[in-house]
């Protein structure tokens, strides 16, 4: 379903990159360690499709993402490939529905107010739907950005240091509501982090 082939990138001839083969299969969870400056923001930005690689192949549902115009790689981003960030990202003068609503339309669906509300309340923020980003606590900011991420049923969903800031409680909840969400759309998930306290929680890892 998902498959990483040869990847490689370089920003120059001091600064490149070889990754590890992936494949994962629906529902199938990945955890990548690693520490500072060795490549993981730069594989997240691969995968996601928003770094073109010098060789090798990035595959999603059978689709080749570098082999896309730029155009038609946004679409497919926003249709197939959910992104959590480290930092959530929201309009603020924007409800959480209404923020929602967006990531449906610039993907070009349909709004769906039922398919908000049942994710919101898959996340336990379900109380949440008018209110603005800036008044929810750090932890339903983040249950917020899942949200954002799953809404339109991805076939991908992507975590970029999405603990990095939470204490150890919230930290092992993240994971479960990230996991959780994966087995519920079926897609692959796959978790880019520098937090060893993730290890204990995915069976399947590697570090770069």
């Amino acid at each position: 379903m998902f498959k990483t082939q040869s990847l490689f990138f370089a920003y120059d001839q001091d600064t490149e990159f070889h990754f590890p083969d992936i494949e994962l299969g629906a529902g199938e969870n990945l955890l990548i360690l690693g520490e500072s400056g060795i490549g993981k923001t730069t594989l997240l930005h691969l995968i996601a499709g928003l770094l073109r690689p010098k060789s090798g192949k990035i595959e999603l549902m059978g689709t080749v993402l570098h082999e896309l115009s730029s155009t038609k790689l946004d679409r497919f981003r926003g249709r197939h490939i959910g992104i959590v960030f480290q930092k959530p990202h929201f309009v603020q003068a924007l409800s959480v529905q209404e923020n929602m609503a967006l990531v449906q339309y610039l993907a070009k669906k349909t709004q769906d107010k039922k398919r908000i509300k049942e994710v919101l309340e898959s996340l336990g923020i379900g109380n949440k739907l008018h209110e603005k980003p800036n008044n929810l606590s750090q932890g339903e900011q983040q249950r917020a950005s899942i949200a954002l991420a799953v809404v339109n049923n991805p076939q991908l969903i992507l975590a970029d240091e999405p603990t990095s800031s939470l204490d150890d409680k919230n930290c092992a909840k993240v994971a479960d509501l990230l996991k959780e969400q994966a087995q519920l759309t079926g897609a692959p998930l796959l978790i880019i982090t520098h937090d060893q306290r993730l290890k204990e929680q995915f069976q399947k890892a590697i570090t770069l």
